[in-house]
């Protein structure tokens, strides 16, 4: 296991063939110094790194408590963090040969920055998706034919992220020999945990730098949300060996975590398996995965990263479940009191810190991870609020 009991590679024989390749590609190119020099020209130039890091000023006025920084991830290409990953894996994929790219996603951001890659390299690109996130993610599912995807409408199971994780992983087993699993998140077998982390973690990487070189100093405190996962480990990854820097994580709490409307899998989960890893997973009393729900296509995810899993083992990381209400008066507040229009995802991360800043002293400095930017949840957040968006026929 890579990360104490959690980890692992709990995967049929056929697919753990294409695991071990990816692991020994990934083993290979990690340290290679062409590999690293092309991903870092890629960030530079066509993700727009390093992302910036912003005083949210307004909102550290209005909640009396720490200095707010946004980790501006909103503004990389298409969006949100997840090009980052999908540029490294993407390069590998290329390294080894392949010349498709599947993947799956819930919000849609990780299929668009999928799709993009594809794009960019010349690869074919299919994407899966549940057929309850395509409804309320209708743009992104349009970028990413727009981009030349194959979008695939997962329809069985709740027809949400787990059941895409599912289709794609189906579809992958089908087409090992020229097919790679593009993973959106920092989960699945070993080595794709440590891999996305590898490739996220330029998020945390900037925010030192940057704060070093402004304020001289590190931050007190980092917020990010957890679905999987990914956006977290890449925020937490060049802190998680220094105990001054606070670290939380915000989860989907949905209608409330006394129900089962709800994807609060660090608050609530168990010991189990998953998409070839051991973590943290929600159960029904029968040991079968539980249905999950949150406002967030990109966190109603029934398990989490193992790394994640381990970091609440050790005290390491805080994590809390912010409820759909939260989440919602987040996106609105950041928006009114910044001008900067969070994701659905995000916005948990914001519900966090407006409970967390308050707490902390004036001279002490919190970051939160603006993951993404939230274009493709206005029509939904309005549809919450009860409000008709008008539509050109």
């Amino acid at each position: 296991m890579e990360f104490g009991k959690f980890g692992g590679q709990f995967v049929p024989d056929h697919i753990l063939k294409a695991v071990k390749e990816v692991e020994e590609a990934y083993n290979t190119y990690k340290h290679d110094e062409t590999f690293r020099k092309e991903l870092n020209e890629l960030f530079l130039t066509y993700a727009n790194r390093p992302s910036l890091l912003y005083e949210a000023k307004n909102m550290t006025k209005d909640l009396g408590g720490a200095r707010i920084f946004l980790k501006r991830e909103d503004l990389n290409h298409t969006g949100a963090h997840k090009i980052n990953n999908v540029l490294g894996q993407a390069l590998l994929a290329k390294r080894m040969g392949k010349k498709k790219l599947i993947a799956e996603t819930g919000a849609g951001q990780h299929g668009v920055a999928t799709a993009t890659a594809a794009a960019l390299f010349g690869m074919d690109c299919e994407i899966h998706m549940g057929a309850v996130d395509i409804k309320k993610q209708a743009m992104n599912v349009y970028r990413m034919e727009l981009l030349g995807a194959k979008v695939v409408s997962v329809e069985f199971g709740l027809k949400t992220l787990k059941e895409a994780v599912d289709s794609a992983l189906m579809t992958w087993s089908n087409e090992l020999e020229d097919t790679f699993y593009l993973i959106g998140s920092a989960v699945g077998p070993h080595p794709y945990p440590l891999m996305v982390k590898d490739f996220q973690s330029v998020i945390s990487k900037e925010i030192k730098e940057e704060l070093l070189k402004r304020e001289n100093r590190l931050p007190d405190a980092v917020i990010a949300c957890v679905g999987g996962g990914s956006n977290a480990i890449g925020a937490f990854a060049h802190f998680l060996d220094d105990p001054r820097v606070k670290l939380y994580g915000a989860e989907g709490g949905g209608k409330g975590i006394h129900g089962k409307d709800h994807a609060a899998t660090m608050t609530k989960g168990v010991e189990g398996v998953i998409h070839g890893m051991n973590t943290l997973v929600l159960l029904e009393d029968d040991g079968e995965i539980s249905p999950v729900y949150s406002i967030s296509a990109g966190l109603d995810y029934p398990g989490v990263g193992p790394e994640h899993a381990y970091l609440k083992d050790k005290n390491r990381v805080d994590y809390h479940y912010i409820t759909d209400d939260e989440a919602v008066e987040a996106f609105e507040y950041l928006s009114r009191t910044e001008g900067i229009i969070p994701a659905i995802e995000t916005s948990h991360a914001v519900a966090l810190a407006m409970k967390v800043a308050k707490t902390m002293d004036k001279d002490q400095i919190l970051v939160i991870n603006l993951s993404g930017r939230g274009d493709k949840d206005v029509e939904q957040i309005a549809y919450f609020r009860g409000k008709k968006l008008h539509r050109l026929e």
